[in-house]
């Protein structure tokens, strides 16, 4: 047997899954019903222990195509049911073989809707998952842990390497090669790699560079534009990279994307501030405030933009959720700034926001 056991006392059993032993971290859910491989390779999640919505998880199993980085992010996985009988014809291995490849400690039998519902009431909170311990000695143990929000997961997340990604995939670092029209630096805070598939589909080339690379390097690179990427964690902690950004600004066309969002508020000198249980999954409506139109989105994040926090810093908010008024958009002209909150790529999720992609590309034209 396994235990799932949250700050606030409420304990689950169920059944180990992947590898028996314990793991800490923010538990968050996700309303996604497919798309669970992005999921678990999604850097934005690094920290955090999943637990997912829908009742069957890995009933098409785990393919060679769909990864999001090179690892599991997560630092634990709660589902009610993971099928171990996948049917998909890319298919290659089943959800636990996955897990436990992987050395993820994870737990299932577990009634997610209760869990799903303690989170929103009381909201994100520690857990931690535990196959060794009783309630009493793992809650003990949790309430020692450090918070979520007191540590930099991006530094885990990020490349140690610079690299490029051109329409072959990834390839070694040469910023020269390639017939892309357009090349782009993209900051790398935790970046899914279908954030760099959807620049090469539209011609740009990608140079990836770690998230401690200097505003001086970046500047120097033969590229038309910057690209700020998604990553984890609380973007207040993050004053050397928001120093960057500042370096950055106004010098070539940048796309902030959900962290890069955020840091790029901060650097105008706006805030940020935790939502009650974040925003994760791909479903989540957002309203254009120029035309009044709704796009469904695909959205992983746990802190948001303070509005009047970019007031007389030069900013149009341009996006805001539709269930909770959040802001999930905005732009400066005349820095050529465009930050959106929510992930344009998908990956799970609609198509309706990859307009984004060569909406940049003729920016970065113009």
């Amino acid at each position: 047997m396994s235990l799932l056991v949250l700050e606030s006392g409420e304990a689950f059993a169920g059944e180990s899954l992947g590898v028996a032993g314990r793991t800490t971290g923010e538990i968050v859910f996700v309303t996604a019903m497919t798309g669970y491989q992005e999921v678990l390779t999604d850097p934005s999640y690094a920290g955090q222990i999943v637990v997912f919505t829908y009742p069957l998880i890995g009933n098409y199993g785990i393919n060679e195509d769909d990864f999001e980085s090179v690892a599991v992010r997560p630092r634990g996985i709660v589902v009610h049911q993971a099928c171990g009988e996948p049917s998909n014809w890319r298919s290659r291995w089943t959800l636990p073989q996955y897990l436990a490849d992987q050395g993820v400690v994870a737990i299932q039998g577990v009634d997610t809707r209760a869990v799903t519902c303690r989170i929103r009431e009381g909201g994100a909170m520690m857990a931690t998952i535990t196959s060794d311990e009783t309630v009493e000695q793992a809650l003990a143990r949790l309430r020692g842990e450090r918070d979520y929000g007191e540590q930099d997961y991006v530094s885990e997340v990020s490349t140690d390497e610079p690299f490029v990604w051109d329409r072959d995939g990834r390839e070694p670092f040469e910023p020269y090669g390639g017939d892309s029209k357009r090349r782009v630096v993209v900051l790398d805070c935790g970046t899914k790699f279908n954030i760099l598939r959807r620049l090469a589909a539209a011609r740009c080339r990608s140079l990836v560079m770690p998230c401690d690379t200097s505003a001086e390097e970046i500047l120097s690179l033969p590229a038309d534009g910057i690209v700020l990427s998604p990553g984890p964690g609380d973007p207040e902690r993050l004053s050397s990279i928001v120093k960057t950004v500042q370096g950055l600004m106004g010098k070539k066309p940048i796309l902030g994307i959900c962290l890069g969002h955020q840091l790029s508020a901060i650097a105008l000198g706006g805030r940020t501030e935790k939502l009650k249980f974040g925003h994760h999954g791909s479903n989540h409506p957002v309203r254009i405030l120029e035309t009044g139109c709704v796009n469904i989105t695909s959205q992983n994040h746990g802190y948001a933009v303070v509005a009047d926090s970019l007031s007389g810093a030069g900013a149009e908010i341009t996006e805001e959720h539709v269930t909770d008024g959040s802001v999930e958009g905005f732009r400066h002209r005349e820095l050529r700034l465009l930050c959106i909150q929510y992930h344009p790529e998908a990956a799970p999720g609609p198509w309706d926001s990859r307009h984004y992609f060569p909406d940049f590309m003729a920016e970065l034209e113009g």
